[in-house]
């Protein structure tokens, strides 16, 4: 993906842990995990019960020196429902 390419162009997100990502586009929905096995459904979901389409987010993490277990997909949701909430709001 030509988006994810270019952001990786930027050595702070290419040597990111993980960039997660999914699309909801007019023509079907993709999505990539990059390691962080079911975090681009948890982003695709999200987009869907928004009834957005034609958006693209993407969850950059970087690993900190403690395993999040479970509490990973809770990040990527908040980080999701962050981006929701400024759609909503138009002074961000």
């Amino acid at each position: 993906m030509a988006t994810l390419a270019t952001l990786k162009k930027d050595r702070r997100y290419a040597k990111a842990t993980h960039n997660s990502w999914a699309a909801s586009l007019s023509n079907g929905a993709l999505k990539g995990d990059d390691g962080e096995s079911g975090a681009g459904m948890v982003i695709l979901r999200m987009l869907e019960r928004a009834d957005l389409t034609d958006h693209l987010i993407i969850v950059t993490r970087w690993y900190g020196g403690k395993k999040l277990g479970g509490d990973r997909f809770r990040r990527v949701q908040d980080c999701v429902r962050t981006y929701l909430g400024a759609l909503d709001d138009p002074a961000i």
